[in-house]
């Protein structure tokens, strides 16, 4: 293939890799957003393997290494649960990270790059080297650490340590020094030491930062490590002198930013504030013994599933809000049953979803997608919050923190001003829940202790099909 050929290849990825962005941005066109980023990256791949800068010698290795990468692609795409998409997704972030560290030493060692190193583009050439194994040790090591909060491997409780933030500013000082000294080393052996000291702290640097996050925040640092592996993708893109990765990189990355702004606005949080720490701190800590505060006041009203579905079947207005603990239980395709079953009845049922439900951004609305629930009755929360006083029934399955009034009752909660689907407003609202633990943040929910608030108690998925055959006898 020739350069112009490939060059003419890489503009046409561009192209349905920007599409495949748009297509994602609404979930009745993100199946085609999906074709069309498979296509763009098969193009690029073929444009990559067979263009002028991959001899003949080299393909066999390359294909080699590609049907390998296909074979644990295809083994993972068939054996992960939708449940364990999360963790799945950060996997996929650190092997970006990954990508972009190991490129970096490689360039940084190549002889034919290794040449005129006093010149001023070398000078350049090296600060993308140590920029982009910066990038790409963060991302790492921090997609490695979310990896193990989400699969349950490490606590979601945040990890506070001591002076986190001086910690922190002396870690990017030294960082900075080091850089110093790698730009002024005459010889590749000379820059190796600071590479190595720089690579170590960027990777200590990425598991404090996501370690000291909360659970509730996962969602973010999800939509943020998608956001880092992009720039990292970008910074493998200069090393390389590949403008299609730069564009790429800069499409996720860039991408992946917004986002995370997006998940920020919906907790009613900065940035900032998610990275020095999530939601939780104040709940873990121990109480006062005697504190009337300290617990919320209330008993608790237990409801059966056959009362259940006959809240459901006299109601006019149903509005489910979906948790964490739906994909848990993998109750989803009950769930599309039983709204299936009430809208051939003549009831409205819809669906409520928090920006930040689930584990990463979206969870909810693939799981639904994957039940084959309808996309015109899946609403934002914004788009519902107002319909709760006309709701006869808001049924929350396995979701804690995102229908929590004490985010807009209690301002000394953790999670105060935090935006919430404010089931509790409707006539009557039932909370399914294993047990009276309190969520992924760790927040108490005075949500359970409501006077029209029911708690059916159990598995989800076992829950829901009792409530299924209650309907259907």
């Amino acid at each position: 293939m020739t350069s112009s050929l490939a060059t003419v290849a890489y503009i046409g990825a561009t192209i349905l890799f920007i599409l495949s962005l748009g297509g994602l941005s609404n979930q009745e066109t993100a199946r085609r957003g999906n074709l069309y980023g498979m296509i763009g990256m098969s193009l690029a791949v073929l444009a990559t393997v067979f263009g002028p800068q991959v001899t003949a010698e080299g393909i066999p290795m390359i294909v080699g290494a590609m049907l390998v990468g296909a074979v644990i692609g295809l083994y993972a795409a068939r054996k992960v649960q939708m449940t364990q998409m999360p963790e799945l997704v950060a996997l996929m972030h650190s092997m970006v990270g990954m990508a972009a560290v190991l490129v970096g030493y490689a360039t940084y060692v190549d002889p034919e790059a290794s040449k005129n190193l006093d010149s001023a583009a070398h000078a350049i050439h090296a600060g993308e080297i140590y920029i982009g194994i910066f990038i790409g040790a963060v991302t790492f090591s921090g997609s490695v650490a979310a990896f193990g909060k989400l699969s349950g491997r490490i606590g979601g409780s945040p990890l506070l340590l001591p002076g986190r933030h001086w910690l922190n500013l002396l870690g990017l000082i030294t960082v900075v020094y080091f850089g110093r000294e790698f730009m002024n080393a005459h010889t590749v052996q000379d820059g190796m030491l600071p590479l190595f000291i720089m690579t170590a702290i960027a990777l200590l640097f990425g598991i404090h930062m996501v370690m000291a996050i909360g659970g509730a925040d996962m969602p973010v640092v999800v939509s943020m490590l998608n956001s880092y592996s992009g720039w990292a993708a970008a910074a493998t893109g200069f090393m390389l002198s590949n403008d299609l990765l730069i564009v790429i990189g800069a499409l996720v990355g860039s991408s992946g930013a917004i986002l995370s702004y997006i998940m920020c606005n919906a907790m009613n949080r900065s940035f900032i504030s998610v990275i020095a720490g999530g939601f939780g701190t104040t709940a873990a800590a121990p109480k006062a013994a005697g504190d009337a505060s300290a617990e919320p006041v209330g008993e608790v009203s237990p409801i059966l599933a056959a009362e259940t579905a006959e809240l459901l079947r006299d109601a006019k207005n149903v509005i489910v809000v979906p948790g964490y603990g739906m994909a848990v239980a993998q109750a989803q395709h009950t769930v599309f049953e039983i709204t299936k079953y009430l809208r051939e009845k003549g009831v409205n049922v819809r669906f409520g979803i928090h920006p930040v439900a689930g584990r990463m951004p979206g969870h909810m609305n693939v799981l639904l997608a994957e039940a084959k629930v309808p996309y015109d009755i899946v609403y934002e929360m914004d788009e519902l919050n107002d319909d709760f006083p006309d709701t006869d029934v808001a049924i929350v399955i396995g979701a804690n923190d995102i229908v929590n009034p004490a985010a807009q009752d209690d301002p000394t909660s953790p999670i105060a001003g935090m935006p919430v689907l404010e089931v509790w407003k409707a006539r009557t609202s039932i909370v399914m829940k294993r047990s009276m633990a309190s969520g992924y943040a760790g927040v108490d929910n005075p949500l359970f202790y409501k006077d029209n608030n029911r708690m059916l108690f159990g598995d989800a998925k076992k829950m829901l099909d009792e409530v299924l055959m209650a309907l259907k006898t």
